[in-house]
Protein backbone atom coordinates (compact mmCIF):
# COMPACT_ATOMS: atom_id res chain seq x y z
CA UNK A 1 0.00 0.00 0.00
CA UNK A 2 1.31 3.42 -0.92
CA UNK A 3 1.26 6.45 1.34
CA UNK A 4 -1.50 8.73 0.09
CA UNK A 5 -3.32 11.70 1.54
CA UNK A 6 -6.30 9.44 2.22
CA UNK A 7 -4.13 6.96 4.13
CA UNK A 8 -2.61 9.76 6.20
CA UNK A 9 -6.02 11.22 7.01
CA UNK A 10 -7.54 7.85 7.89
CA UNK A 11 -4.64 6.63 10.07
CA UNK A 12 -4.77 7.00 13.86
CA UNK A 13 -3.32 10.17 15.34
CA UNK A 14 -3.06 10.44 19.12
CA UNK A 15 -1.10 11.79 22.07
CA UNK A 16 1.35 9.07 23.11
CA UNK A 17 2.82 8.20 26.51
CA UNK A 18 5.45 10.96 26.36
CA UNK A 19 2.76 13.48 25.39
CA UNK A 20 3.85 13.76 21.77
CA UNK A 21 1.44 13.87 18.87
CA UNK A 22 1.97 10.61 16.97
CA UNK A 23 0.86 9.45 13.52
CA UNK A 24 0.50 5.66 13.29
CA UNK A 25 1.25 4.21 9.81
CA UNK A 26 2.43 0.82 11.01
CA UNK A 27 1.54 -2.48 9.34
CA UNK A 28 0.44 -1.12 5.95
CA UNK A 29 3.12 -2.86 3.81
CA UNK A 30 4.33 0.53 2.65
CA UNK A 31 7.17 0.05 0.10
CA UNK A 32 8.52 3.60 0.04
CA UNK A 33 8.29 6.95 1.80
CA UNK A 34 6.17 9.38 -0.21
CA UNK A 35 3.47 12.03 0.07
CA UNK A 36 4.23 12.79 3.71
CA UNK A 37 3.61 16.43 2.96
CA UNK A 38 -0.02 15.48 3.60
CA UNK A 39 0.83 15.33 7.33
CA UNK A 40 1.28 19.13 7.24
CA UNK A 41 4.11 18.76 9.75
CA UNK A 42 1.68 18.33 12.64
CA UNK A 43 3.33 15.33 14.33
CA UNK A 44 6.15 14.88 16.80
CA UNK A 45 6.41 11.13 16.21
CA UNK A 46 5.95 9.11 13.02
CA UNK A 47 5.49 5.35 13.33
CA UNK A 48 6.43 3.37 10.17
CA UNK A 49 6.97 0.07 11.97
CA UNK A 50 6.10 -3.26 10.27
CA UNK A 51 6.14 -2.05 6.68
CA UNK A 52 8.24 -2.89 3.61
CA UNK A 53 10.57 0.09 3.36
CA UNK A 54 13.87 -0.46 1.51
CA UNK A 55 15.29 3.06 1.89
CA UNK A 56 14.91 5.75 4.48
CA UNK A 57 14.58 8.69 2.13
CA UNK A 58 12.22 11.05 0.30
CA UNK A 59 11.02 12.87 3.41
CA UNK A 60 9.65 16.36 2.98
CA UNK A 61 10.72 19.09 5.35
CA UNK A 62 9.26 18.08 8.72
CA UNK A 63 10.58 20.55 11.28
CA UNK A 64 8.35 19.34 14.08
CA UNK A 65 9.20 15.64 13.74
CA UNK A 66 11.53 14.51 16.54
CA UNK A 67 11.00 10.73 16.69
CA UNK A 68 10.99 8.26 13.79
CA UNK A 69 10.05 4.62 14.40
CA UNK A 70 10.90 2.29 11.49
CA UNK A 71 11.54 -1.15 13.00
CA UNK A 72 10.73 -4.38 11.17
CA UNK A 73 11.26 -3.11 7.65
CA UNK A 74 13.92 -3.93 5.04
CA UNK A 75 15.88 -0.70 5.14
CA UNK A 76 19.37 -0.99 3.66
CA UNK A 77 20.32 2.60 2.91
CA UNK A 78 19.85 5.96 4.59
CA UNK A 79 19.36 9.20 2.70
CA UNK A 80 22.42 11.49 2.95
CA UNK A 81 19.96 14.41 3.00
CA UNK A 82 18.05 13.04 5.97
CA UNK A 83 19.27 15.89 8.18
CA UNK A 84 17.93 18.45 5.71
CA UNK A 85 14.43 16.92 5.76
CA UNK A 86 14.36 16.09 9.50
CA UNK A 87 16.57 18.72 11.14
CA UNK A 88 15.21 18.21 14.68
CA UNK A 89 15.18 14.40 14.75
CA UNK A 90 16.50 13.19 18.11
CA UNK A 91 15.20 9.58 18.22
CA UNK A 92 15.58 6.97 15.49
CA UNK A 93 14.58 3.33 15.92
CA UNK A 94 15.71 1.05 13.07
CA UNK A 95 15.66 -2.29 14.85
CA UNK A 96 15.35 -5.42 12.70
CA UNK A 97 16.32 -3.96 9.32
CA UNK A 98 19.07 -4.74 6.81
CA UNK A 99 21.72 -2.08 7.36
CA UNK A 100 24.91 -4.02 6.68
CA UNK A 101 28.07 -1.90 6.96
CA UNK A 102 29.38 0.64 9.41
CA UNK A 103 29.95 3.13 6.61
CA UNK A 104 26.22 2.94 5.78
CA UNK A 105 25.60 4.88 8.99
CA UNK A 106 27.47 7.99 7.78
CA UNK A 107 24.30 9.95 6.89
CA UNK A 108 23.39 9.91 10.60
CA UNK A 109 26.42 12.08 11.36
CA UNK A 110 24.55 15.03 9.86
CA UNK A 111 21.76 14.80 12.46
CA UNK A 112 23.06 17.18 15.15
CA UNK A 113 20.23 16.48 17.62
CA UNK A 114 20.26 12.66 17.39
CA UNK A 115 20.45 11.26 20.94
CA UNK A 116 18.58 7.94 20.87
CA UNK A 117 19.46 5.33 18.26
CA UNK A 118 18.57 1.66 17.94
CA UNK A 119 20.03 -0.67 15.30
CA UNK A 120 19.37 -3.95 17.08
CA UNK A 121 19.02 -7.03 14.83
CA UNK A 122 20.65 -5.37 11.83
CA UNK A 123 23.61 -7.13 10.17
CA UNK A 124 25.79 -4.15 11.09
CA UNK A 125 25.18 -4.78 14.79
CA UNK A 126 27.13 -8.04 14.50
CA UNK A 127 30.32 -6.20 13.53
CA UNK A 128 32.79 -6.40 16.46
CA UNK A 129 33.53 -2.68 16.06
CA UNK A 130 29.88 -1.65 15.82
CA UNK A 131 29.24 -0.10 19.22
CA UNK A 132 32.55 1.75 19.62
CA UNK A 133 32.31 2.98 16.02
CA UNK A 134 28.82 4.43 16.50
CA UNK A 135 29.84 6.00 19.82
CA UNK A 136 32.92 7.57 18.18
CA UNK A 137 31.30 8.56 14.87
CA UNK A 138 28.04 9.88 16.37
CA UNK A 139 29.11 11.80 19.49
CA UNK A 140 25.63 13.25 20.04
CA UNK A 141 24.14 9.79 20.71
CA UNK A 142 23.54 9.24 24.40
CA UNK A 143 21.59 5.95 24.27
CA UNK A 144 22.53 3.25 21.77
CA UNK A 145 20.37 0.13 21.47
CA UNK A 146 18.59 1.09 24.70
CA UNK A 147 21.87 1.20 26.63
CA UNK A 148 23.32 4.44 27.89
CA UNK A 149 26.69 5.38 26.45
CA UNK A 150 29.33 5.63 29.15
CA UNK A 151 32.29 7.99 29.27
CA UNK A 152 34.63 5.01 29.45
CA UNK A 153 33.20 3.76 26.15
CA UNK A 154 33.83 7.14 24.54
CA UNK A 155 37.46 7.13 25.66
CA UNK A 156 37.95 3.58 24.43
CA UNK A 157 36.41 4.44 21.07
CA UNK A 158 38.65 7.50 20.67
CA UNK A 159 41.68 5.36 21.42
CA UNK A 160 40.54 2.76 18.90
CA UNK A 161 39.71 5.07 16.00
CA UNK A 162 41.48 8.36 16.71
CA UNK A 163 40.94 11.43 18.83
CA UNK A 164 40.40 13.80 15.91
CA UNK A 165 39.18 13.50 12.29
CA UNK A 166 42.68 14.42 11.14
CA UNK A 167 44.22 11.69 13.28
CA UNK A 168 42.47 8.54 12.13
CA UNK A 169 43.85 5.15 12.99
CA UNK A 170 44.41 2.51 10.32
CA UNK A 171 41.27 0.70 11.51
CA UNK A 172 39.12 3.80 11.06
CA UNK A 173 40.55 4.40 7.59
CA UNK A 174 39.88 0.79 6.56
CA UNK A 175 36.24 1.08 7.66
CA UNK A 176 35.71 4.32 5.78
CA UNK A 177 37.34 2.86 2.69
CA UNK A 178 34.79 0.04 2.52
CA UNK A 179 32.21 2.31 0.92
CA UNK A 180 31.65 0.46 -2.36
CA UNK A 181 28.36 2.13 -3.16
CA UNK A 182 29.65 5.30 -4.81
CA UNK A 183 28.43 5.54 -8.38
CA UNK A 184 31.12 5.97 -11.00
CA UNK A 185 30.09 7.73 -14.25
CA UNK A 186 30.01 5.21 -17.07
CA UNK A 187 29.90 2.26 -14.70
CA UNK A 188 28.40 -0.77 -16.41
CA UNK A 189 28.61 0.67 -19.93
CA UNK A 190 31.54 -1.54 -20.92
CA UNK A 191 29.66 -4.66 -19.90
CA UNK A 192 26.59 -3.48 -21.81
CA UNK A 193 28.66 -2.88 -24.96
CA UNK A 194 30.27 -6.31 -24.63
CA UNK A 195 26.86 -7.94 -24.31
CA UNK A 196 25.62 -6.06 -27.39
CA UNK A 197 28.66 -7.16 -29.42
CA UNK A 198 28.18 -10.76 -28.36
CA UNK A 199 24.51 -10.71 -29.36
CA UNK A 200 25.41 -9.25 -32.77
CA UNK A 201 28.08 -11.91 -33.37
CA UNK A 202 25.69 -14.68 -32.42
CA UNK A 203 23.08 -13.30 -34.81
CA UNK A 204 25.57 -13.09 -37.68
CA UNK A 205 26.93 -16.60 -37.11
CA UNK A 206 23.43 -18.06 -37.05
CA UNK A 207 22.36 -16.46 -40.38
CA UNK A 208 23.53 -19.39 -42.65
CA UNK A 209 21.81 -21.91 -40.41
CA UNK A 210 18.59 -19.89 -40.57
CA UNK A 211 18.76 -19.76 -44.39
CA UNK A 212 19.22 -23.55 -44.60
CA UNK A 213 16.33 -24.06 -42.23
CA UNK A 214 14.09 -21.83 -44.37
CA UNK A 215 14.99 -23.87 -47.50
CA UNK A 216 14.11 -27.11 -45.71
CA UNK A 217 10.79 -25.61 -44.66
CA UNK A 218 9.99 -24.68 -48.30
CA UNK A 219 10.75 -28.23 -49.44
CA UNK A 220 8.58 -29.65 -46.69
CA UNK A 221 5.70 -27.38 -47.71
CA UNK A 222 5.97 -28.61 -51.35
CA UNK A 223 5.83 -32.25 -50.24
CA UNK A 224 2.84 -31.52 -48.05
CA UNK A 225 1.07 -29.88 -51.01
CA UNK A 226 1.75 -32.94 -53.22
CA UNK A 227 0.48 -35.26 -50.51
CA UNK A 228 -2.65 -33.14 -50.15
CA UNK A 229 -3.35 -33.39 -53.90
CA UNK A 230 -2.89 -37.19 -53.83
CA UNK A 231 -5.18 -37.48 -50.82
CA UNK A 232 -7.83 -35.38 -52.57
CA UNK A 233 -7.68 -37.72 -55.58
CA UNK A 234 -8.09 -40.79 -53.40
CA UNK A 235 -11.04 -39.27 -51.60
CA UNK A 236 -12.65 -38.44 -54.94
CA UNK A 237 -12.21 -42.01 -56.15
CA UNK A 238 -13.75 -43.31 -52.96
CA UNK A 239 -16.75 -41.03 -53.38
CA UNK A 240 -17.22 -42.26 -56.99
CA UNK A 241 -17.01 -45.88 -55.85
CA UNK A 242 -19.62 -45.22 -53.19
CA UNK A 243 -21.87 -43.72 -55.90
CA UNK A 244 -21.46 -46.85 -58.15
CA UNK A 245 -19.64 -45.14 -60.99
CA UNK A 246 -16.56 -47.38 -60.78
CA UNK A 247 -18.65 -50.59 -60.99
CA UNK A 248 -20.49 -49.33 -64.06
CA UNK A 249 -17.22 -48.45 -65.73
CA UNK A 250 -15.77 -51.91 -65.16
CA UNK A 251 -18.90 -53.58 -66.59
CA UNK A 252 -18.83 -51.44 -69.68
CA UNK A 253 -15.13 -52.17 -70.22
CA UNK A 254 -15.74 -55.94 -70.03
CA UNK A 255 -18.57 -55.74 -72.57
CA UNK A 256 -16.33 -53.95 -75.08
CA UNK A 257 -13.15 -55.99 -74.52
CA UNK A 258 -10.43 -55.24 -77.09
CA UNK A 259 -11.86 -51.83 -77.99
CA UNK A 260 -8.91 -50.21 -76.18
CA UNK A 261 -10.94 -47.24 -74.88
CA UNK A 262 -13.98 -46.43 -72.79
CA UNK A 263 -17.24 -45.23 -74.39
CA UNK A 264 -17.31 -41.43 -74.57
CA UNK A 265 -21.03 -41.55 -73.74
CA UNK A 266 -20.00 -42.10 -70.07
CA UNK A 267 -18.14 -38.94 -69.03
CA UNK A 268 -18.04 -39.98 -65.36
CA UNK A 269 -16.16 -43.20 -66.18
CA UNK A 270 -13.76 -41.31 -68.43
CA UNK A 271 -13.05 -38.85 -65.62
CA UNK A 272 -12.39 -41.72 -63.22
CA UNK A 273 -9.94 -43.28 -65.66
CA UNK A 274 -8.13 -39.97 -66.00
CA UNK A 275 -7.92 -39.69 -62.23
CA UNK A 276 -6.50 -43.20 -62.01
CA UNK A 277 -3.90 -42.38 -64.69
CA UNK A 278 -2.92 -39.21 -62.77
CA UNK A 279 -2.47 -41.24 -59.58
CA UNK A 280 -0.22 -43.69 -61.46
CA UNK A 281 1.96 -40.85 -62.78
CA UNK A 282 2.47 -39.31 -59.30
CA UNK A 283 6.11 -39.74 -58.13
Amino acid sequence: MRITADLVNQSPTFINAVRDRELDLRGNKIPAVENLGATKDLNDTLDLTDNDLRKLDNFPLLVRLRCLLASNNRVRTLDPALAVSLPNLDSLVLSNNLVAQLVDLEPLRRLPRLQYLSLLDNPVAKDPNYRPWVIWRLPSVRVLDFQRVKDAERRAAAKLFGKAPSDLTSLAKSILDTDAKTFEPGEGLSAAKADDTTDRDVHQSSAPALAAQAQQQDQLRAKIAQSAQALAGVQRLESLMDAGHIAGSLAHTTGNEGAGAMDTDHPAETEVQNDMDMQTEQP
